[in-house]
């Protein structure tokens, strides 16, 4: 006699594979971490229904980005808000008034990312009942959906004309103030317009409209995703942020246009990255792995001694910053030379670096390397991350 399995048993029969499917493929200390906070897994269909369209007003579950706010601001899930461990007591502020019941499902960069767990277990220890983790990230979503960026990208994208910006508030609205160079494609006339968009599906489109209220920018971007632009992006702050921050619009007609002379090396001669703070990771990975980094630069793996010890960049030395203050990771830095900050995946990097920079100290020769690196002793395998711009 067959048994027929219940809806609810099958519904948990999938979720348990869908964990299991997940926990395989972080590696055994994140899969620790897991377990020991008893922390459940989901996986991007699950993900995708959560978040519907992208707008913040219509997910069904608040998504936390646990990455640096310049990985938050690059690139996140739409909807995201960003709350990492670095500065949760700051960060929790967004969602200290919400329901201790409601959906939170915490990601970041990835498999070999820790702070999803990490960030996880801190919202479960405030009383939050109902946290999840999205251990593939924001490097699985990003490949098979679009991405939400803040103001600094689009500002970058649009100074360097290497995006197509598109307005998709009512026409009228868009006459009366846009920012400049942007295209009026308005939701409601989408098909009818949408052959004034570029033959080439590759490239860069970022939608934008109203803000966090405004459904359109997001309703736009699926569509075109759904068209097969695969490089589309969704600027959901919109056009209140963007007069936030000071950047002119064809209201005001004070389009910053002057190009300040960027630097291209620090005092002692490293070659500085497009992102402020940054080393150029192209040309640095390029000294690694020819084993030729200049006798003046100090690569400064910021990772725990544990993770240290299983593998780094030959060279170089290790300072646990995340145990430090500003000040005590400074006294610490070697004096003299160029110092590099790295990690696993740039974040832990960028946060070290951030540190520093909010304490004012001097950071003219203190850099970071965003970068997605593993290493088997000092065989390292290096992939660079984009720059904002790119």
């Amino acid at each position: 006699m067959k048994k027929i399995l219940s809806s609810f048993a099958l519904a948990t029969l999938l979720t348990m594979s869908q964990s299991y499917a997940q926990e395989n493929k972080v590696t055994p200390e994140i899969a620790e971490l897991i377990k020991k906070h008893n922390l459940e897994q989901v996986e991007f269909d699950y993900v995708q229904k959560k978040v519907g369209i992208g707008f913040r007003g219509d997910a069904q579950a608040i998504l936390i980005d646990a990455r640096p706010a310049l990985k938050y601001e690059k690139g996140t899930i739409p909807s995201s808000l960003n709350i990492t461990d670095s500065s949760f007591e700051n960060d929790y502020k967004q969602i200290m008034n919400i329901s201790k019941d409601k959906e939170l499902i915490v990601f970041c960069a990835g498999f070999n990312c820790e702070k999803s767990p990490i960030v996880a277990q801190m919202l479960k220890k405030n009383g939050h009942k109902n946290v999840k983790v999205y251990s593939a990230g924001e490097p699985e979503w990003a490949s098979k959906s679009y991405l939400e960026i803040g103001t600094n990208v689009v500002k970058v994208y649009q100074e360097n004309n290497s995006a197509l910006l598109v307005d998709t508030r009512p026409q009228i609205k868009y006459f009366q103030e846009t920012i400049p160079g942007s295209l009026s494609i308005p939701d409601t006339n989408l098909d009818k317009l949408i052959g004034r968009l570029p033959i080439d599906k590759n490239e860069k489109i970022v939608t934008f409209c109203a803000g966090y209220t405004c459904e359109k920018s997001n309703i736009v971007a699926n569509k075109l995703y759904s068209e097969g632009y695969k490089n589309v992006s969704v600027y959901a702050a919109g056009l209140p942020a963007w007069k936030e921050a000071g950047l002119g619009t064809t209201a005001n007609a004070k389009v910053k246009t002057e190009a300040k002379e960027k630097k291209q090396f620090t005092p002692n001669g490293a070659k500085l990255g497009e992102d402020e703070g940054s080393i150029d990771g192209e040309w640095l990975k390029a000294q690694i792995l020819e084993n030729k980094v200049p006798e003046y630069i100090q690569i400064v793996n910021v990772l725990s001694a544990k993770d240290f010890k299983k593998g780094h960049i030959k060279g170089s030395i290790n300072i646990e910053a995340d145990k430090l203050t500003a000040k005590e990771l400074f006294e610490k830095l070697p004096k003299g030379k160029t110092i590099v900050f790295n990690c696993s995946a740039g974040a832990r990097s960028i946060e070290a670096w951030s540190k520093l920079k909010k304490e004012k100290v001097d950071i003219s020769d203190i850099l970071y390397f965003d970068a997605n690196i593993t290493c088997e002793g000092e065989k390292c395998k290096i992939e660079v991350n984009e720059p904002l711009g790119v």
